[in-house]
């Protein structure tokens, strides 16, 4: 019978890490192959009502010339096609393009597609032709007597032989039919944030107005499946003193969102380790919306419009807007919003709910990295750090359990004298904790506080893009992605590639060993289905974490480590016996049959 009830709970925990992984892990990545496979195909009337509703609407949402509704170009053939000037910076690379002077080719110099050096850098801005079209632009909407104001479509003229590097400007010049001349002067820093300053001279005879806007607009979602810990798509902070607002790409499909009028603040789309964003001038109000267009090619925009302005005749007025297209490196993101004046900017890398840990605990990472050069290394010396704040409430959970121990015997007398009263039993186990000084939930305690850091650190290694393509020692050469090697084929000795489920890495299994070991340093719990949970959780972890980014594992299999010395210890002092090499040794001992 009880072979039996053993083996229904092994049924029942393989079942549990089946449901699990397809849950968090298949769910998502067949939802967006699906999005991905299928049309996307609205109520185009629908669509009208949202932007006719949104406060914002008289953003020109429209295409660009030339943006079919299936756009075949290739990136080069688009590029190609209009005329353009060079962007050429320490971290950038790509060209302006003079119609609608849109941004729309851009790569990341300093980061490629993956780890091989050889690979192509990092595409963030693709043109309007394309199929994966992205881009940011600048424009304006035309009240009275202001003729035809730069849009879309909008041919610009600049300097011939015009680069834009961070020490050379690019000014570009605009004059329509009522005498209004428009000035673009665009500058760049040495990483991702650009300048866009317009001032627009009215020549005309009559006073003219018109309202700046801008607006990102991409066609695709990212390829890869989202995750429940990492936003991805719009996001922003609306007015000085606004909150971050998030929003997923589902939900902008469903419902287009309109903001409230605001002064201050930045509206963008971000990816895992991209993003783009624009930064309106912050003295001047604003209306943003987050939409979602069906009309000819399928596309998603953050725009946002300012109040219309007015020019009497034989005056001036001038504009001025940041976009960043970037990296979101977290010292370059954190100097923009200290240097620049943009509230909350910090928030554009996805710090997570433990914020007030999360970015503390980079910083000190960070720290030690610039110390030893090796992010791997780092996350060791981390996580004594760590160890030793945790120290005194450790060493009370420790203690707790050591005592706990001290005290078996007698409960287990309790145990037999109380066998038939369940009130008893509990009573006279109180009184003895109580005579003993001993608070047999105070090891729970550490154990709750250090999820939160256990999650924040997790947060760190996913999201920052300094751990992107970092490397450890050895096979692992990337600490953000999962170990690469597999039990299943040998570490690679046998020619095959084991499903992503089964890739149980050396880094993996090192971390159920210590799990393992760890968990044998206490005594067996006498209870038949604890005892089974017990022997289960290690591999039930191993699994888990199989596909976890493998820093986060060589964190774990470090700090059970730390965590059996310290157990060792504490239990040496306190006189009690570590359990260990007994309970290793019961496990291989020969149990005596059963009698029927």
């Amino acid at each position: 019978m009880q072979n039996n009830r053993n083996y229904f709970i092994a049924i029942a925990l393989s079942v549990v890490i089946v449901l699990a992984w397809q849950f968090f892990y298949m769910n998502p990545r067949i939802e967006a192959q699906r999005q991905a496979q299928e049309v996307q195909i609205a109520q185009q009337q629908a669509q009208a009502e949202q932007q006719a509703t949104s406060p914002a609407a008289t953003v020109d949402g429209s295409l660009p010339a030339g943006a079919a509704a299936n756009p075949e170009a290739s990136r080069d053939a688009a590029v190609a096609r209009t005329a353009r000037v060079e962007i050429d910076t320490q971290d950038l690379v790509g060209s302006i393009n003079l119609t609608g002077a849109r941004f729309d080719d851009l790569k990341l110099r300093q980061y490629r597609e993956t780890v091989d050096p050889t690979s192509p850098i990092v595409t963030l801005f693709n043109p309007a032709e394309t199929r994966d079209g992205y881009f940011a632009e600048l424009g304006f909407i035309a009240g009275e007597n202001a003729g035809s104001v730069p849009g879309p479509n909008t041919v610009w003229t600049a300097p011939e032989g015009a680069k834009l590097t961070e020490a050379t400007p690019l000014t570009l010049t605009f004059t329509n039919e009522a005498g209004l001349t428009f000035t673009r002067t665009i500058a760049v820093d040495e990483h991702y944030m650009f300048t866009i300053e317009d001032q627009i001279v009215n020549n005309g005879a009559a006073s003219a107005s018109l309202a700046p806007y801008g607006r990102v607009t991409r066609y695709n979602k990212p390829s890869t499946p989202s995750i429940f810990v990492l936003h991805e798509g719009f996001l922003g902070v609306v007015g000085t003193e606004g909150s971050l607002a998030e929003y997923d790409y589902t939900d902008v499909e469903e419902d287009a969102v309109a903001n409230a009028k605001a002064t201050g603040g930045w509206l963008g789309i971000t990816d895992k380790y991209w993003a783009t964003s624009l930064i309106p001038q912050q003295t001047l109000p604003y209306e943003s919306r987050f939409s979602y267009f069906t009309d000819g090619q399928a596309r998603f925009q953050a725009d946002y419009k300012n109040d219309a302005v007015s020019i009497p005749a034989g005056q001036s007025t001038s504009v001025k807007t940041l976009l960043f297209a970037g990296a979101k490196q977290v010292p370059v993101i954190d100097s923009y919003q200290e240097s620049l004046g943009i509230p909350k900017f910090d928030l554009m890398i996805d710090w997570g709910w433990f914020y007030f840990i999360t970015k503390p605990m980079f910083h000190l990472m960070d720290y030690f990295f610039h110390l030893v050069g090796n992010f791997g290394v780092a996350i060791l010396l981390t996580t004594i750090v760590v160890k030793l704040l945790f120290f005194p409430l450790a060493n009370k959970q420790y203690a707790s359990m050591a005592n706990m121990k001290r005290v078996q015997p007698k409960l287990e007398e309790l145990k037999t004298k109380y066998a038939d009263d369940r009130m008893g039993l509990q009573q006279a186990m109180m009184a003895l904790y109580k005579e003993e000084k001993i608070n047999p939930v105070a090891g729970c305690w550490p154990v709750l506080l250090q999820i939160p850091v256990f999650f924040a650190l997790y947060k760190v290694i996913y999201v920052t893009i300094e751990m992107r393509h970092a490397p450890f020692f050895g096979w692992i050469q990337d600490l953000s992605a999962p170990d690469p090697t597999s039990l299943f084929n040998l570490f690679g000795l046998l020619p095959f590639t084991p499903p992503l489920f089964l890739m149980i890495g050396v880094w993996p299994l090192i971390m159920g060993v210590t799990m393992w070991v760890q968990m044998r340093m206490n005594p067996t719990p006498p209870d038949p289905t604890q005892a089974m949970l017990f022997n289960w959780m290690p591999v039930v972890f191993t699994f888990m974490l199989g596909t976890f980014p493998a820093g986060l594992v060589i964190y774990w299999a470090w700090n059970n480590t730390l965590s059996i010395l310290q157990q060792a210890l504490i239990m040496k002092r306190h006189g009690v016996e570590i359990e260990l090499f007994k309970n290793i040794a019961n496990m291989f001992r020969r149990k005596p049959a059963q009698t029927k």
